[in-house]
């Protein structure tokens, strides 16, 4: 099984001074994305500690608001191990969190605010904002980027000017078709579960126009559990 160290080797980032929107997902291996709903129910250890080691090294992690219902996202913290390494490369102990929420459908006491390390800020469009923007301002920053729908560029743009370069996406995966459709995905990081899922569970990207989006493999890696680590970078 690899270690923390060989998953911190095998994903590093180029430069952290150039902006990068990394995406995280995992999949069974007849590429269905949830099993019973969850798309955490499709992964292992290895995956697991893959995810922190990606939150480790992000400066801001992203989720679309259907994500952090469905799966339950509670306060989104590395743990004391991954807060060494961000002290040691100059970083903040967490990354920042941000929601994105087209008609901002969620409530100040759910658990990715009430259980936050930090501030989240909700990325959402000026007339959510104005509707409901205010119910957030004691656990949230409220972020319009976009009259109609979250415009997306605008959103890294604003993440930009707060020194947020490195930006990884958790999905879900609408967000995620969203992105690949405006072609702000830099790099795809995919965990292969050995199972075989069937059923009515989506793909991984969905919303999406058909495109021929070329990717290059960047890094495979294996665990005895028979999950297959793939790294994607934008050709």
């Amino acid at each position: 099984m690899p270690t923390r160290h060989q998953l911190f080797d095998a994903y590093e980032l180029p430069d952290r001074t150039e902006p990068r929107v990394r995406m995280n997902f995992v999949s069974s291996a007849d590429g269905a994305v949830t099993l019973g709903g969850q798309s955490g129910a499709l992964g292992g250890d290895t995956d697991r500690m893959l995810m922190q080691v990606l939150r480790a090294m992000a400066d801001v992690v992203v989720v679309g608001a259907g994500t952090v219902r469905a799966e339950g996202y509670g306060g989104l913290q590395v743990d004391a191990g991954h807060v060494e390494w961000r002290r040691a490369h100059g970083l903040a102990d967490q990354p920042a969190l941000a929601v994105v929420s087209g008609g901002l459908h969620l409530e100040p006491d759910d658990s990715v605010f009430a259980e936050a390390a930090g501030r989240p800020l909700i990325v959402t469009t000026d007339a959510a904002a104005d509707a409901r923007g205010d119910l957030f301002a004691a656990v949230a920053e409220v972020l319009p980027c976009g009259a109609a729908s979250v415009d997306l560029v605008a959103a890294l743009d604003a993440f930009a000017r707060r020194g947020w370069n490195q930006v990884l996406c958790e999905g879900g995966p609408h967000l995620f078709g969203a992105l690949l459709d405006a072609g702000l995905v830099d790099e795809v990081c995919l965990t292969v579960a050995p199972r075989f899922v069937s059923g009515d569970a989506g793909r991984i990207a969905q919303g999406a126009a058909e495109s021929d989006r070329r990717f290059a493999l960047a890094g495979v890696m294996t665990d005895e559990d028979g999950f297959v680590f793939l790294r994607y970078v934008v050709v």
